[in-house]
Order: structure tokens, then sequence, then C-alpha cells
């Protein structure tokens, strides 16, 4: 069987590669469980060496890298470049402050001594998504070597060209060869790793389908698992709102990576005295969004990464327009190839429509207008998922006040919800279980073990 990248601009076959046999697989996990005894012992600060190499030459090869990404999935390389970026931040932020955050915990008990240690637990799977073909990958995969794992990363099937990239690089930063090994291999293989007591801990960023499967399997071999699932995050803008930044901040959040995000902001909640403003601006700066070719810098929205995308799109934007949604394009596509969807806000969105229940990964923003704050916050909590939400409001005491209402793991106010390594991130209900990035992301994958010292 043959993993294919293919370019989302041109249609054109960028390479194939065949998937790993079952022979290679398990050499591969035979070298990664003997490279955790050695790796686990090497200090804390020279794993963090190996790390800001790591970073350093991300920095060094940006545009490389940058376009590798843009060509196995479409996003503008202006996105790629600042992907690229981000990755070597989290290298920097965990090769500045891993040693410490390893550090032993002291407890004052009656004990003679007690305190609490971070070990790490072994071979940790990572199964990664294709939207951020870096990043994802990066802030699991530093925190866990970080603290001693080692690091089995199978990525998204039509993202190849980065996962063996990225495996590359950690070696020319030098990681021993076998702390982080990329396998080209399917779900069904992915799955038989864990289901077969191969790995020590599981990371897995993607639907909610392959989480329920990944999370059975892990509590069935009673192994740590870490999920990051769908989204479908609100957007909500108050009466006292900055309506004009709002707007600008809208469009950001909604349209980065072609709307390619699962913290992307989904649902637009607008108070009835906002709305007229707020649909203004989020209209007019919609449509000074580039659309073209997503090698040229000056491109804001390229294609989506896959072309099955576009057909689903089109279904759940149908969806919404026979039930008196109210459609406002974005420029126009002139490009006669690639997977591209024109970017649309629906105004008068309600609960009937798919857009509203069923996580929309592409350029479509639906915006629903409310009467009352209690309305904006029953909306925003009508759904599944609860990954991020947005509140915007010039009265920063009651901004925070809903934001304790509101059942997500992330709330930005009067800013847009991104993904920060020096703050923990992951979601509730079905958007997930466990935390990435900081100090909490790096003790996901750690026996946190207690030890007491008496006389």
């Amino acid at each position: 069987m043959k993993m294919t990248s293919i370019n989302p601009f041109t249609e054109e076959i960028n390479a194939e590669f065949e998937n790993y046999s079952g022979r290679e697989i398990e050499g591969i996990v035979a070298d990664s469980r003997k490279e955790f005894a050695c790796w686990r012992l090497t200090a804390p600060g020279a794993r963090a060496v190996i790390i800001k190499n790591v970073g350093r030459l991300l920095i060094k090869n940006k545009k490389y890298f940058a376009a590798l990404i843009t060509k196995e999935m479409g996003k503008p390389i202006k996105e790629s470049i600042a992907e690229i970026e981000k990755c070597a931040l989290a290298c920097d932020y965990y090769g500045d402050n891993a040693e410490k955050f390893l550090q032993p915990e002291i407890i004052p008990t009656e004990a003679k001594k007690s305190y609490v240690s971070f070990e790490p637990l072994g071979v940790i799977l990572g199964i990664m998504p294709w939207n951020f073909p870096f990043w994802q990958v990066f802030r699991f995969a530093i925190p866990a070597l970080a603290a001693g794992n080692t690091v089995l990363l199978k990525h998204a099937p039509n993202v190849p060209i980065s996962a063996l990239a990225i495996e590359k690089i950690t070696r020319e930063a030098g990681l021993p060869d076998h702390a982080f090994r990329s396998l080209l291999i399917d779900e069904a293989a992915a799955m038989r790793l864990v289901d077969d007591g191969k790995v020590d801990g599981v990371s897995l960023t993607g639907s909610n389908r392959a989480g329920s499967q990944i999370g059975a399997l892990s509590g069935k071999k009673i192994i740590k698992s870490v999920l990051e699932l769908g989204g479908s995050d609100a957007f909500i803008v108050l009466e006292d709102a900055d309506i004009a930044r709002a707007a600008e901040f809208a469009v950001k959040s909604r349209f980065v990576n072609a709307g390619q995000s699962c913290i992307a902001a989904k649902r637009f909640i607008v108070m009835e005295k906002a709305a007229a403003g707020f649909l203004k601006n989020f209209r007019k700066n919609l449509l000074k969004l580039k659309i073209g070719d997503p090698m040229d810098p000056a491109t804001d929205i390229g294609p989506l990464a896959q072309g099955r995308f576009v057909e689903l799109l089109e279904r759940q934007l149908n969806d919404s327009l026979t039930i008196n949604g109210i459609a406002f394009w974005g420029s126009e596509i002139k490009s006669a190839k690639g997977f591209f969807f024109r970017p649309v806000i629906v105004a008068g969105a309600d609960s009937r429509m798919r857009i509203m229940n069923e996580e929309v990964f592409g350029p479509i923003a639906p915006v629903i207008i409310v009467k009352s704050e209690e309305e904006a916050v029953r909306i925003a909590n009508e759904t599944e998922y609860g990954l991020g939400a947005s509140i915007w409001s010039a009265n920063i005491e009651k901004a925070e006040k809903l934001a304790l209402r509101l059942e997500a793991g992330f709330i930005a106010i009067n800013d847009m919800v991104k993904s920060d390594p020096r703050l923990p991130f992951g979601g509730v209900k079905n958007s997930g279980v466990g935390r990435e990035l900081s100090h909490y992301g790096l003790k996901e994958f750690t026996n946190i073990k207690t030890v007491v010292v008496n006389n």
C-alpha cells in the first residue's frame, strides 16, 4: 500500500511512499524501546541542548520547511513560515525550562523528607493531523522528549514528506537515532501498536471517531492518553465591544489555514445591537483576503488540503442556505486548478443548520444574533465540543465572569484563541482529555512519583 503526497494547488503528486512492513515496524519499535533506556538517563540539561539545536535548525531552514508544508497541504507560505517559527519557539521554551520543570517538588510533611519526582514513561506514540503538519508534532513531541521519553510519530497519510523531514532534522540536531522515529503506517497499524501493548502512552490530535477508538484501546491497556479532538469555538461579541477590532480578529480566527483549524472560531454569536456593525466590518475584512497560489507571499487563503473536503463543505453550506441562511461571499476564485472553496459568511444561522451542529473544517462563518448575554452563553455551550472560545467586551470584569460559565479549555478575551508554549492547551467534553504545552503538558507523559523518607 502506498502513501501519496499531493499538492493541493496543482493537484500533482509530490511523492509516493510504501507503507512500512510489519517487520520494519517491529524493528523501529524495538529500537525506540532500547533507546529509551539510554535517553531517560541523559541529564535533562543535556536533552535541553539538543532540543534547542532543533529550534536553531528550524529557523536556519525555515523557508525550506515552510515550502514543504505549503506543497503538501496548501497553506499560504506566510502561514507556513509562521508555523515553523512557532515550532522553534517551543524548542526554545522547553530548552530553557524543561530542566526546571522536572526538578523534584519538595512537599513538607511529618516525614524527614517527602518529594515528588517526574520520570519518563517510555515509548510514546503520537498520532497527528495534517492541518499543522509541523506544529502539531512539535507541541506533542518536544515536551515528551524533554521529559526523557522516546517518540514514535504516526502522521496523517497526506503529509509523509513533512513526517520524514521532522525525523531528519531531529537527527541533524543531535537527537539519538531512535529517540524520534516517523512511522509511515496506516490507522490500523497505529491502533495495533496500542492494542498490542507496544507503547507506554499515546497522544492523538484528530477526529472524535479516532479519539474514541484510541481512548478505548488505551483504557484497555491502562496506558496514558492525551486526546485533542474537534472544536466548535464560540466567538461572542457583546454590545460594548470594539466592533472594528472584533471583526478584524473574526476574519483572522475563522479563515486562517482556510478555516482548517480545531481552534478556529466557528460560531459567531453577536448581540443584537452590535450585529449590524459587526456584519458590515466582517464582510469588509473578508473581501480584503486574497485567494490563490499558496506559494505567493501575498496570498491569504489557499486551497483545502484534499479535494473531498470541498464536497463536504458544499453539502454543509447548502444545508444552511435552504434553512434561510444568507450568504456573504469572499473574493472569487480565479484559479482553474486546486481544491479551493470560496470563503463565506452565513448570516441568520440557527440551531437547525449542520454548520451549527457539526465541526466545519473550512472557510464558512455562521453568525448568530442573540438578544441577551444569557442567550449567548447558552448557545455557546450548546455543543458537544469544548475546546476554546472568545469574548469581546470593553468590560473586562464582566467578560471574565462570563468566561467562568463557558464550557471550554481555553478562553480568550478581546483576542482570538491560539496556543502558546507557555500556557496549557486542551479541551473538555468531546474536545478531548489532558493538556499539551506549559509544564502541565511536559508532565502528562511522566510518572509523577511520590517518595517519602524517614529515619
